[in-house]
C-alpha cells in the first residue's frame, strides 16, 4: 500500500495546473517537513544529490520534453511532479538504469510501472512511468535499457507522451537529474581544427605556404 500510495501521489496533477503551459520551474520553498534540494541545470532543476546513473532515456534516443519538472511549494501544492516526454502509443519504454520492479499495474485507469534503482542509497531512488502497458511484474530484476512495456495509446495525463517521475521516499525529485551530461546534452558531433592540419575544403593547401604550381619537366 505504501508503494501504491506513492505512485498515486506522484501521478497526481492538480486541476488548477491542467491548462497551464510549460515554463521555467518556480523556486521551491521549504515548508514543515518538506524540502527539495536542487541546483539549476540545462534542462530545468537538477538535484546534485541524485547520482547520474541513467544509461538510457526511457523512450527514444533524445525525446522532446513537452512539460518540465515543476516542484510544488509544499506536498499539497500545485505543480508537475515529473517530466512529460514525447512518445507515441506503442513506443517501447525502457529501464533507465538497473533495478527492481516495485510496482506494475493499473492506477486510476492507466498502467504504471515503478522501478527501484540499484545502488542509489536508502531509501533507494524510484522511477515511475505512465501510461504503460507493462511487460514486467513486481519483483522482476531489470537491466539498464531493458524493456518495461509500451506507451499506452491514450492517457488522461497528456496526449502522445510518457510521464516520467522520480522519488526518494516521499520526496519528489527531477528525473532529468538521473541523466549524465552525455545523455542530457547530446548533440551532433563537430570536428574541431587541429594546429598544423589543413582546414577541410581548401584543397590541402597549407595556410602558411601555397603549393608550387606544377610545370612539365624541361626537355
Amino acid at each position: 500500500m505504501v508503494v501504491l500510495s506513492a505512485v498515486l501521489a506522484v501521478l497526481a496533477v492538480p486541476t488548477a495546473q491542467a491548462g497551464r503551459a510549460a515554463g521555467p520551474p518556480r523556486p521551491a520553498t521549504a515548508a514543515a517537513g518538506w524540502a527539495l534540494p536542487y541546483a539549476v541545470g540545462p534542462m530545468g532543476r537538477v538535484d546534485p544529490a541524485v547520482p547520474p546513473v541513467a544509461r538510457h532515456w526511457p523512450v527514444g534516443t533524445r525525446p522532446a520534453v513537452l512539460r518540465g519538472w515543476d516542484p510544488p511549494a509544499n506536498p499539497y501544492g500545485p505543480g508537475h511532479r515529473g517530466v512529460d516526454l514525447a512518445a507515441g502509443g506503442g513506443a517501447p519504454v525502457r529501464a533507465v538504469a538497473a533495478g527492481r520492479v516495485s510496482f506494475a499495474g493499473p492506477v486510476g485507469g492507466r498502467g504504471v510501472v515503478s522501478v527501484e534503482l540499484t545502488g542509489t542509497g536508502e531509501p533507494p531512488l524510484r522511477t515511475t512511468f505512465a501510461p504503460v502497458d507493462a511487460a514486467v511484474r513486481k519483483g522482476d530484476e531489470v537491466a539498464a535499457g531493458e524493456p518495461l512495456g509500451t506507451v499506452q495509446p491514450t492517457g488522461s495525463h497528456c496526449t502522445a507522451c510518457l510521464h516520467w517521475g522520480l522519488l526518494r521516499g516521499e520526496v519528489y525529485l527531477n528525473p532529468l537529474s538521473l541523466l549524465p551530461p552525455w545523455l542530457l546534452d547530446a548533440g551532433p558531433s563537430r570536428l574541431l581544427p587541429v594546429a598544423g592540419v589543413p582546414v577541410p575544403g581548401r584543397g590541402g593547401i597549407s595556410p602558411v605556404r601555397r603549393a608550387t604550381p606544377w610545370r612539365p619537366p624541361p626537355p
